[in-house]
């Protein structure tokens, strides 16, 4: 990863925000740590983010207060949400709120990389997108991700052709 890309990890257990950092530092990330969500937002004021791994449960501001200021006052940083106590609703809300993605605890090191990664790539279409026609940069990256899970469609079946959970196809409007 580029030295340019600049993560910052919001927890307030010593030890796991040192362990997040490290990980990322050895991905060649720019890492700062912060242990509460008023010292991230002090963070952000003074220089952009690309990525805030955030831990939701913390004294004084929670996470989702956090998730919510920051997708407000800079909304081209990408938040993955690293929780203890994972919940359905907490992960409908995080994502309703702006969210990249919701980790539960324990988290290993390779996640950590790979959160911050996605996230990373995410920023870059979303940036992409701004650049080019409305919609064209996330259109084109669900096709190559669609390409990349469930290979090229069908020639038989024709582009306009949906797969049912039986496997049959059929052409749109037929």
């Amino acid at each position: 990863m580029s030295e340019q890309t600049k993560v910052l990890v919001v927890d307030d257990d010593e030890v796991v925000r040192l362990s997040y950092q490290r990980s990322l530092q050895a991905a060649r990330y720019n890492v700062e740590g912060a242990l509460s969500g008023e010292d991230a937002l002090h963070a952000l004021e003074h220089k952009p983010f690309d990525v805030v791994l955030l831990d939701l449960r913390m004294p004084g501001m929670d996470g989702m207060s956090v998730l919510q200021e920051i997708k407000r006052a800079w909304p081209k940083s990408e938040v993955v949400v690293i929780t203890g106590y994972p919940t359905v609703e907490s992960a409908k809300e995080a994502v309703r709120l702006g969210a990249y993605d919701y980790l539960a605890k324990p988290v290993g090191p390779a996640e950590v990389i790979n959160a911050a990664s996605g996230a990373i790539t995410q920023k870059k279409w979303a940036l992409r997108k701004d650049l080019t026609s409305p919609g064209a940069g996330a259109a084109s990256y669900w096709m190559n991700m669609q390409r990349r899970w469930l290979g090229p469609a069908s020639p038989v079946a024709g582009p306009d052709a949906t797969i049912d959970p039986s496997g049959e196809s059929s052409r749109l409007g037929s």
